[in-house]
C-alpha cells in the first residue's frame, strides 16, 4: 500500500506545514495534504492524506473535532492566546467573581449554536488575504461572526492563580470553531479577559489521537489506515461487486439498489468499497443510480 491516511500526533512548537514536510520527506512523495492545521502552541492531531488518498481528505474537513485546553481568565492578549502580547488586567473583584459556578454558566452560554467571531490572528480570508496576514502587516482587521456549533464544553477543573484563574475544559464542536474565541468570549462574559494558554486536538470525527503516531522516528509506510478504513469511518458505504466496481472505475454509473447505497436519500454520498476492500470511488446517490463523484486508482495505478 503506497497511499492512505495518516495519522500523526503534533508535537507543541511546530507548525503543521513543518509535520508535512517531515512526512514528505520520509514518504519520498511531495503527495501529502492534510486536513485541518493546528497552530503552533497547539499539540495533538492531525489527519494527512498520502498519494491518492489525498482526495479522500476533502470529505474529512469538516467533521467535527474534540479538544482539551486550558483557559487562563484574568486578561485578554492580542492573539487571544499566550502567544500574544497581554492586554490590561481583570481588577481581583472581577477575578474573585470568576467562581467555578460563574465560569460554568458562561460555558453553558457558549454551548449549542453560536455566533462566534473568529480571532483576527485566523487563517479566515478577508478580501483574498489571511487574516493573520493583515494583522502581522499592521492592519485592523474585523471578521465577521459566523455560526458554529459547540455540542460539548464541559469544566474539567478550576485552578486558581496569582492574578488568574485556570479553567481545564474540553470542547466538542463543529468544523470551523476557534477554541482561541471561545477563551476570549468566556473572558469577555466574566468580565476578567481570556486567553488559551494550552491546546489538545483529541479527536477529529472517528479519528483519535491514541491512533496517531510520534513524529520522531515516523515510519509512513507502516502507520498508513487503508482508504476505504478511513472512508467507512466519515461515510456510509457502499458495497460493490466485481462488476461494478469495474463499471465505476472508468465512470459509468451503477444501479443504486443493486449495491448498500440503495437505502440512502438522493444526494447522499457515499464510499464505494468492492469485495477486495479497495476504495473505487466517492458516490453520489442520483435518483436510482451511484454517480462518481471522486474516484481512486489502484495502489501503483497513476493518481
Amino acid at each position: 500500500m503506497n497511499s492512505g491516511i495518516l495519522l500523526v500526533d503534533k508535537p507543541h512548537g511546530i507548525t503543521s506545514h513543518d509535520v508535512v514536510a517531515r512526512a514528505r520527506r520520509l514518504a519520498g512523495t511531495r503527495k501529502i495534504g492534510h486536513a485541518g492545521t493546528l497552530d503552533p502552541m497547539a499539540t495533538g492531531l492531525l489527519v494527512l492524506g498520502v498519494e491518492s488518498a489525498t482526495r479522500l481528505l476533502h470529505y474529512l474537513v469538516g467533521l467535527d473535532k474534540e479538544y482539551l485546553a486550558t483557559i487562563r481568565l484574568g486578561w485578554d492578549t492580542t492573539t487571544d492566546d499566550a502567544e500574544g502580547e497581554a492586554l490590561a488586567a481583570a481588577s481581583a473583584d472581577r477575578l474573585a467573581a470568576a467562581t467555578e459556578q460563574a465560569i460554568r454558566e458562561g460555558m453553558q452560554r457558549l454551548t449549542g449554536v453560536i455566533q462566534q467571531v473568529p480571532s483576527a490572528v485566523s487563517a479566515v480570508k478577508v478580501a483574498g488575504k489571511r487574516a493573520y496576514q493583515r494583522v502581522r502587516d499592521g492592519e485592523a482587521v474585523e471578521l465577521a461572526p459566523r455560526t458554529v456549533t459547540v455540542s460539548e464544553f464541559e469544566l474539567l477543573a478550576v485552578r486558581p492563580g496569582e492574578g488568574f484563574v485556570d479553567a481545564e475544559v474540553r470542547v466538542e464542536c463543529s468544523s470551523g470553531t476557534y477554541v482561541r474565541a471561545l477563551a476570549r468570549d468566556l473572558g469577555a462574559d466574566l468580565g476578567t479577559g481570556g486567553h488559551l494558554t494550552a491546546l489538545r486536538r483529541t479527536r477529529i470525527g472517528a479519528f483519535h489521537v491514541e491512533e496517531a503516531a510520534g513524529l520522531d522516528g515516523l515510519d509512513v509506510p507502516a502507520s498508513l489506515l487503508r482508504p476505504s478504513d478511513a472512508a467507512r469511518r466519515a461515510l456510509p458505504v457502499a458495497t460493490l461487486t466485481a462488476e461494478q466496481a469495474v463499471d465505476l472505475g472508468h465512470g459509468k454509473r451503477v444501479e443504486a439498489s443493486d449495491a448498500d447505497g440503495g437505502d440512502v436519500a438522493p444526494g447522499t454520498v457515499l464510499a464505494a468499497i468492492d469485495s477486495d476492500d479497495r476504495l473505487v470511488a466517492i458516490v453520489e446517490r442520483r435518483g436510482s443510480t451511484l454517480k462518481v463523484v471522486t474516484g481512486f486508482p489502484p495502489d501503483g495505478a497513476s493518481a
